[in-house]
């Protein structure tokens, strides 16, 4: 059977990210932050001088209380968030009941701003007329950029945003629960850390559809010189304190 050439040409069908989409950036900002901020403080912990010992328990505190204060913040933020936005969507159910024709006024203008006129736009705009909870929908999808589907669970982002600094806090903590001296133990969480940095920014240009090279470039710089200015603020201050 002979196919149609302009058929075999599509390209494949790439499916969006789903409902899931809203908690990438707890994701990516959960883990980067873990593998970023928890590299430096060991960086800077092994420029100053510590003991093996001491380092691993700084790490597991940093670690600890990375997540926890990364949990609670997202969890105050994402609920701080969602209670202005059911504030205003509340309000504007108000607005619905008693200045009904501002909305519809208002909604028109909406419409026009998504190429949408004439007299289609007020076919539209009495249908969504017609039944109270329709209007109130489009109207916070289009005034406030809220729809039901994509609000956060601040649950959801604090579990996120906390489990995954722990998970990227590890390739800098289990090295010096191994090693008995901090060079190889910083050693081996620089090679832990790039790797889950090279991990991290592909995962996200696979979810953007960006860059892979440049996501990679941009998260080993970033760390690169965090890591080193951590180290040589470490070594100064040892020199200072111990002459």
């Amino acid at each position: 059977m002979e196919i149609d050439h302009e058929y075999r040409q599509r390209p494949a069908f790439t499916e969006h990210l789903g409902k899931h989409r809203q908690y990438w950036r707890d994701i990516i900002l959960g883990v980067n932050d873990g593998l970023v901020s928890m590299f430096l403080l060991v960086a800077g912990v092994v420029g100053g001088g510590m003991a093996t010992r001491n380092i691993l328990l700084t790490a597991v505190a940093g670690a600890i209380a990375g997540a926890v204060s990364m949990a609670a913040g997202e969890y105050m933020a994402t609920k701080s968030q969602d209670e202005v936005f059911q504030g205003e969507i509340e309000l504007e159910r108000e607005h619905i009941r008693d200045f009904r024709e501002d909305e519809l006024h208002e909604l028109r203008d909406l419409l026009d701003g998504i190429g949408l006129n004439g007299d289609l736009r007020e076919q539209v705009v009495q249908h969504f007329n017609g039944d109270d909870e329709s209007l109130l929908k489009v109207m916070t999808a289009l005034e406030f950029g809220v729809i039901e589907e994509e609000r956060r669970s601040a649950y959801a982002a604090a579990g996120m945003s906390g489990g995954l600094f722990l998970l990227g806090a590890a390739p800098s903590v289990i090295p010096f629960a191994i090693v008995t001296t901090p060079g190889p133990g910083l050693v081996a969480a620089g090679i832990g850390s790039v790797t889950g940095l090279l991990i991290v920014g592909a995962i996200k240009t696979w979810a953007t559809r960006g860059k892979p090279l440049r996501a990679a470039v941009e998260n080993l710089l970033i760390a690169g010189a965090g890591g080193g200015l951590a180290y040589w603020v470490g070594v100064g201050f040892d020199r200072i304190v111990n002459g």
